[in-house]
């Protein structure tokens, strides 16, 4: 078995909708990226890559290549359990929590769960999706970013 940890902060930009998981949400706020910017699919693709010890989402997803342009997130988590199943390892489960002041997304994470299972190909109770605020402090804290970490078993 292998842990991978992943991290991602992005900034919050009005004017682009809001991806979590692979979920629209349409209270927004959106996030600032060269992709469609899901810091939560990005903190579970880094997490995946680290546990196999294949580098980072940077690495295969330049986000100044002109490709991966308002990509979706989803095809950087695929291509990263594909790299991790080739090296032979299946992501026995994932914790992840997203940092945010709004939108409250308590009403979302069932949807999120099962949508980060079905692109994993895993069973939802193996997938755990947390919100937490910043309490009021630091750029989070005052609605200017959103950040997310994760955590993934990997197993052979």
């Amino acid at each position: 078995m292998r842990v991978g940890i992943g991290e991602d902060l992005h900034r919050v930009d009005d004017a682009r909708p809001l991806v979590l998981g692979g979920v629209i949400i349409e209270e927004g706020p959106g996030l600032s990226g060269h992709s469609d910017a899901d810091v939560l699919l990005h903190a579970i693709t880094d997490a995946v890559l680290g546990a196999a010890s294949l580098g980072d989402i940077g690495h295969y997803f330049p986000p100044a290549d002109p490709r991966y342009a308002h990509a979706d997130s989803a095809d950087f988590l695929r291509k990263a359990l594909e790299l991790a199943r080739q090296a032979g390892w299946q992501v026995a489960n994932i914790d992840s929590t997203v940092r945010t002041e709004r939108p409250k997304l308590a009403s979302y994470i069932p949807h999120i769960r099962e949508r980060i299972a079905g692109i994993v190909a895993i069973d939802v109770e193996a997938v755990s999706v947390k919100a937490k605020t910043a309490e009021g402090l630091d750029a989070i804290g005052r609605g200017e970013a959103m950040a997310a970490t994760a955590v993934v078993l990997l197993e052979k």
